[in-house]
C-alpha cells in the first residue's frame, strides 16, 4: 500500500486501489497525500443500491467517531462528489434514528444546525435507514462505525436476496424453465450483486485512493477500479479543491 500511495504522490501514478486494511490505508494514505484544505480527516464513500439513483453514503469506516463539524466537511465532500458525477444539486441527508428535529446524538445534531445554516448545499434533513433505500436522498452522512455497520448490512441482505431467488428456481424444473424467461429478476441480481458497487473513494486527499474489498473477486475488484478510472477522468481532487473552500466558508 505504501509503495502504491508514494506512487501516486510522486505523479508517477493517478489513483491507488487497494483491498488493504482499511485503518493502514486511510493513516497512509494522510500521511503521504496530505488532506486537501479545510478538511480534518478523509472519508470512505460508496454507492448503495435504492429505488430510483444510487445512494452515496459516507463515512463508511474510515472514521469510527465523529465531531458534528467532521460531519458537515463529510456533507461537502460527498455533495461537490457526486455533482461531479452528474447528479445536480444533490439531495444530502443526515442518518439518524429519526426524523424529527432533536433527534439524534450531540454530533449529528450540530452537524445539522451547520448544515441548516448552510445555503449552498441542498440539504433536505434526516433520513432513516428505510428511507435511505427509497432514494429519498443523494449523499447520507453518518460516521464510520454506523455507515460500516450499514454497508455490511445491506450487502449482505442483497446476498441473502439473490440466494433466495435462486434457490427458488432450483426447486424445480419448471421453475428453472420459467426462470430463463423472467428477465426482470436476473437484472434484479444483477443490480443488487454487491461485486457492482465494490469500491469507496477515500475523499478529502490530494490524490485518488478506492478501496476495495479485502476479499474482493475478479468482478468486484474490477468495479474497484473503473470507480478509480471515473475519478481521474473527473480530475475529483481538483474539482475538489476547488470548490471546498467556498462551500465550507458558506455554512
Amino acid at each position: 500500500m505504501r509503495v502504491a500511495l508514494e506512487l501516486v504522490q510522486q505523479s508517477r501514478a493517478r489513483a491507488c486501489v487497494s483491498a488493504g486494511n482499511t485503518g493502514a490505508l486511510m493513516v497512509l494514505s494522510k500521511h503521504l497525500l496530505s488532506t486537501l484544505p479545510g478538511i480534518d480527516r478523509p472519508a470512505m464513500m460508496a454507492a448503495l443500491p435504492t429505488m430510483g439513483a444510487p445512494c452515496h453514503v459516507l463515512d463508511l469506516g474510515a472514521n469510527l467517531d465523529c465531531t458534528g463539524e467532521q460531519l458537515y466537511q463529510f456533507a461537502v465532500m460527498g455533495s461537490v462528489a457526486v455533482e461531479a458525477m452528474g447528479c445536480e444539486r444533490p439531495r444530502v441527508a443526515l442518518l439518524n434514528v429519526g426524523s424529527e428535529p432533536g433527534k439524534g446524538n450531540a454530533q449529528v445534531r450540530d452537524a445539522a444546525e451547520a448544515l441548516s445554516r448552510s445555503h449552498v448545499l441542498n440539504y433536505v434533513g434526516f433520513i432513516e435507514g428505510d428511507d435511505l433505500f427509497l432514494g429519498k436522498a443523494d449523499v447520507v452522512v453518518c460516521d464510520g462505525f454506523v455507515g460500516n455497520v450499514l454497508l455490511k448490512s445491506s450487502e449482505g441482505l442483497a446476498r441473502m436476496i439473490t440466494g433466495r431467488i435462486r434457490s427458488l428456481f432450483d426447486q424445480s424444473l419448471g421453475a428453472r424453465l420459467m426462470a430463463s424467461m423472467v428477465l426482470p429478476l436476473k437484472r434484479l441480481e444483477s443490480e443488487l450483486a454487491p461485486s457492482v458497487h465494490n469500491g469507496a473513494s477515500l475523499l478529502g486527499l490530494r490524490g485518488i485512493v478506492v478501496k476495495s474489498h479485502g476479499s474482493a473477486g475478479k468482478d468486484d475488484f474490477q468495479s474497484a477500479v473503473r470507480r478509480a478510472a471515473r475519478e481521474i477522468e473527473e480530475d475529483l481532487p481538483r474539482r475538489l479543491h476547488g470548490k471546498l473552500q467556498r462551500l465550507l466558508d458558506g455554512q
